[in-house]
């Protein structure tokens, strides 16, 4: 994976990761900055230049380590080792403030936040699942890092209840032979290959990601399918048919007897289109507003009755190819 530059926090040379990756950068420039929420050079970027700073790097400490309750495959959401990715998917929810969140930013102080999760997994009263792959994609950060290796064996030796992430990326050989102990949850992320393509510039292909998951759930992980973000393009019944037929025949059975389904619908957002119409001009149109409404401030949302369309089409789909694979929730 090439990079052009490497932006980064002093504190962070003094931690094992950050020396490990001084290294393994040494032959790109350097720029010292004092903290990675706020890299003004980067700030005052135009939109169009938003492929540019995916070329970056910003090596820093996380210092926020607070948990949010979720209630869907996890217990809490919890920041950890990254934020941000080198991917350009062009609906992607961390892009809130393009200029903070576009780049891939490593966080060095692993040790400190994988002790304070296994310190609350092994406190809470029943076992806990935690989303450590919420604000980034742990299976690219891992081909950089190894943080993800890491982070399974020791969680596996050390901690109650469940880790989980999801990913789109298909470099999955090295976690195969983990001593896991079926303590992480493994989702891979899917979408038509039409949509890959046009949509989730710079992610593996589907194919590859079928045969990831596969992988995975032969090495004894528990696994789940995330179909997400579900995009109505016009020909979104044609795309998404040929998607779960594709899945049905792919899929391992392992896969099947054991997985389960999420699904998510695409939420919009003024900034994603902004950023879109500047940096990739011929790039598939994602707001339409005839079929989305606004929710909230400055997000776009499909509206109740095409959401009902298409939630029966999948449902219906999904219940006649995959039946054997829950659906855990549609959103």
């Amino acid at each position: 994976m090439e990079f052009d530059a490497v932006y980064y926090e002093l504190d962070a040379l003094n931690y094992e990761l950050g020396k490990l990756l001084q290294t393994k950068y040494a032959n790109l420039p350097w720029v010292e900055i004092e903290n990675h929420n706020f890299i003004p050079e980067l700030a005052a970027a135009d939109n169009r230049d938003f492929p540019k700073l995916k070329n970056h790097i910003i090596i820093g400490l996380r210092k926020t380590h607070k948990y949010v309750p979720n209630h869907k495959v996890s217990d809490w959401l919890v920041p950890y080792t990254s934020s941000g990715c080198k991917a350009m998917c062009l609906y992607c929810y961390l892009v809130c403030n393009y200029n903070k969140c576009a780049y891939l930013r490593l966080f060095v102080n692993r040790e400190q936040m994988l002790d304070r999760l296994i310190k609350k997994a092994n406190a809470a009263p029943i076992p806990q699942t935690f989303e450590i792959g919420s604000n980034s994609d742990l299976v690219l950060e891992n081909t950089i890092t190894d943080n993800l290796c890491y982070t399974i064996e020791r969680f596996g030796r050390e901690g109650r209840g469940h880790l989980t992430f999801p990913t789109k990326f298909d470099m999955v050989n090295p976690l195969l032979n983990l001593d896991h102990r079926g303590k992480t949850i493994f989702r891979m992320s899917v979408n038509p290959q039409d949509i890959i393509r046009r949509v989730e510039l710079g992610t593996a292909p589907l194919h590859a990601r079928i045969q990831a998951l596969n992988n995975v759930a032969n090495a004894g992980y528990p696994v789940g399918l995330l179909i997400a973000p579900v995009i109505l393009l016009p020909d979104w019944e044609r795309l998404y048919s040929e998607l779960i037929d594709q899945l049905a025949d792919e899929l391992s059975e392992t896969v099947k007897k054991t997985g389960f389904i999420e699904i998510i619908l695409m939420t919009y957002s003024f900034v994603q289109n902004a950023i879109n119409t500047a940096a990739f001009p011929q790039a598939v149109q994602l707001l339409n507003r005839e079929t989305m409404t606004g929710r909230g401030r400055g997000k776009y949302c499909y509206r109740t009755d095409t959401r009902l369309v298409a939630e029966t089409f999948l449902r219906e789909k999904l219940s006649r190819r995959l039946g054997t694979m829950p659906i855990l929730y549609i959103s």
